[in-house]
């Protein structure tokens, strides 16, 4: 028997696997790792309630490099209001629909991996600060972000802000979730 050399480009076939969308937040600098985390409750579309998985700590995570609107009247509600010119009515439903966005692609009991900049670890109130890989591979941060329900937010930095910044512009251009109804929240 004779043994042929196959390039590997002779033997390509078109494959149906294609990059992690998430590697790119694994290669932040300074990016801490933690898998078996548990959502527990939805707060908001900027917010979760989550636990882990093997010790049952609890935490709440507040997502980096975004604001969404808030699902209640509060100080910050105010403040989106004087900010947007936007009755509060109305930003209350904007928060509504991003809530509801979260509710579909991570409900309670999905399993997710937090992702820390150690540079960066905790908001004003002390939430901890993170993006939230979902067991799909997507970063919901950017989903929130690229389907209009979040705007980017430099309030929370993250490294991601830039690409953040883009994809925000790219769903008011397109005109997709919260901006299908208006321009600025």
């Amino acid at each position: 028997m004779k043994y042929s050399a196959i390039s590997a480009n002779a033997n390509e076939t078109e494959s149906s696997t294609t990059e992690n969308p998430s590697t790119k937040y694994f290669q932040i600098k300074n990016i801490h790792e933690q898998p078996f985390w548990i959502v527990v409750e939805v707060l908001d579309g900027d917010s979760l309630k989550v636990k882990q998985e093997f010790t049952q700590e609890r935490r709440e995570i507040r997502l980096y490099g975004l604001d969404a609107p808030e699902v209640s009247f509060s100080r910050k509600m105010r403040e989106d209001e004087a900010k947007s010119r936007i009755p509060a009515s109305l930003l209350l439903q904007f928060g509504m629909m991003s809530l509801d966005y979260v509710l579909q692609v991570c409900p309670p009991g999905t399993r997710i991996t937090l992702l820390t900049e150690l540079d960066n670890r905790t908001d004003f109130w002390l939430r901890d600060l993170a993006y939230v890989i979902l067991p799909t591979g997507e970063c919901l941060n950017e989903l929130l972000i690229k389907n209009g329900f979040a705007k980017a937010s430099h309030s929370y930095y993250c490294s991601m802000l830039p690409e953040y910044q883009q994809l925000n512009f790219q769903a008011k251009q397109n005109k997709v979730g919260i901006y299908l109804f208006i321009d600025v929240f």
